[in-house]
């Protein structure tokens, strides 16, 4: 028996390595991989420029404490502004701590400005986190029961519904921030609608409160720009990043502009490990192949190639509610729940996985071909079109 805490109910496979968008278990049956670890394998398996920069770093330092200056967390801090349109950069180790720097961020300007208990928008579906400031702020009571009492403090409305977040700025005073995931991963992979976010900016604006972009799933490219915030075209205060910035080596960041930066003073945040040597490397590699070899660009084609095969494949299927998504982050929605297709999945030699009971998420790596998208289309719509003719 596994001395590992039972956190995973986890599925009886165990990948010995991978190479591209392909994994392969300990019995050597390959999967194509449409998960890509959920969303951290940005480049795939083993890519030859990732794998030989974190081997050199590693046989140069691994870690040095953020008491000392790291070269490679300044150079990142650098792009990721550069990309953003932020001013300055936190790092840690994982989307939950950059999503508590965020949320630390807006409690120490509400109190700056004189705000005793001050208050965050925060969404239905949202899912922010399991540590106890971004479990309260997840909007999933089935994530949150047994961990009561939850942090005080947030104050959620149905997601893309400005009217209820203007509710709330005529009655409650407290407020000094929204925090929205424009694109919902683990909620069933829904957008928020460009008019939505523009709006929301323009009530923040009016209101002197602090946008909040939870970008942990869908940055770095996956959505066809380098932030999904970036296809309304506007510009959040606090964007908070992780999965796919490391390309599979744990990094998280938290970025901040305009009112929220500068917040922070030695001694009101920190982490260990945020932004060591190589971590950094790893993202600033992953950032760099991005750049060079089109990913950006080919997520939005890519993409598009998937969600219209499958729409054709699984044309007259009552049971398809939705195929939605943005870039190479998909959602099939179903009219049941669909668990089960994980498992049906992997017999069939491929990786998925489902989220909100009824929804296929497919979040595959920026560096899929187009052979790999038209094999996943034509191996999961058979596996959808199987499981809906079930009765």
């Amino acid at each position: 028996m596994s001395h590992l805490m039972n956190t995973y109910a986890r599925l009886p496979i165990a990948f010995s390595h991978g190479n591209g968008s392909w994994v392969t278990d300990s019995e050597g049956k390959r999967y194509l991989d449409a998960l890509s670890g959920i969303a951290v394998n940005t480049l795939g398996h083993n890519h030859p420029r990732l794998v030989a920069a974190v081997a050199e770093q590693a046989g140069r330092l691994l870690h040095a404490s953020n008491l000392f200056r790291i070269p490679e967390q300044e150079r990142l801090a650098d792009r990721l502004c550069e990309l953003s349109g932020m001013k300055e950069a936190f790092f840690c180790n994982s989307g939950c701590e950059a999503n508590e720097a965020a949320i630390k961020l807006a409690r120490f300007l509400g109190h700056e400005q004189g705000i005793d208990s001050p208050a965050i928008v925060v969404m239905e579906r949202a899912f922010h986190g399991r540590t106890m400031a971004t479990l309260s702020a997840t909007g999933n009571r089935k994530a949150q029961a047994g961990f009561e009492p939850l942090v005080s403090g947030f104050v959620r409305v149905p997601y893309n519904d400005l009217e209820a977040i203007r509710a709330i700025a005529r009655h409650n005073k407290k407020v000094v921030a929204v925090m929205l995931e424009i694109i919902q991963g683990e909620g069933g992979i829904n957008l928020a609608d460009h008019a939505f976010q523009r709006g929301l900016r323009a009530l923040c604006d009016d209101r002197g409160w602090l946008l909040i972009c939870d970008e942990v799933q869908c940055g770095m490219g996956r959505t066809g720009t380098w932030f999904a915030f970036q296809h309304a075209g506007i510009v959040p205060d606090i964007v908070t990043l992780a999965k796919g910035l490391g390309g599979g080596v744990p990094i998280g960041a938290c970025l901040a502009t305009g009112k929220a930066a500068g917040l922070f003073q030695p001694g009101n945040h920190g982490s260990t490990f945020g932004g060591n040597p190589l971590a950094a490397t790893a993202a600033l590699t992953t950032i760099e192949v991005i750049e060079q070899e089109g990913l950006i660009a080919h997520a939005v084609s890519v993409g598009e190639q998937i969600r219209q095969g499958l729409a054709r494949a699984l044309a007259g299927q009552r049971s398809v509610v939705d195929i939605r998504g943005q870039g190479l982050m998909i959602g099939i929605e179903l009219d049941r729940p669909c668990g089960e297709l994980v498992t049906r999945a992997l017999a069939a030699g491929l990786l998925i996985n489902v989220t909100a009971d009824k929804v296929v998420r497919l979040l595959p790596p920026l560096t899929f071909s187009n052979e790999e998208a038209q094999e996943l289309v034509t191996r999961l719509a058979a596996l959808i079109g199987e499981f809906l003719s079930v009765p």
